[in-house]
């Protein structure tokens, strides 16, 4: 899987609200209303990223989810962190 440049990041970052490129990976935060919705929207962001077979970097406390999303085998940002940054924000938003 080939690396994505920093201009063709940023172009892509344009189609993803809240998401920035920092530190060689994409990252967001959601917040919701209590840690039961967040930990919800993680199981089916779990199920999503296995079978993608790409897993995020997260972290949950309470109502925040923070995700960053970088292809550790190619060392940075590729095609599939943006196919699992639509899928994430798919859910996100049919959960809403």
């Amino acid at each position: 899987m080939q690396i994505l440049d920093k201009n063709e990041i940023k172009k892509r970052l344009e189609d993803l609200e809240g998401w920035e490129f920092k530190d060689d990976a994409i990252h967001t935060s959601f917040q919701f209303e209590n840690f039961k919705e967040a930990f919800s929207v993680m199981v089916r962001i779990a199920f999503e990223a296995e079978a993608q077979q790409h897993h995020p970097d997260w972290s949950n406390v309470y109502n925040e989810l923070q995700i960053s999303l970088s292809t550790h085998d190619a060392g940075g940002v590729t095609e599939k962190d943006f196919k699992l940054a639509r899928t994430i924000e798919n859910i996100v938003d049919a959960g809403e």
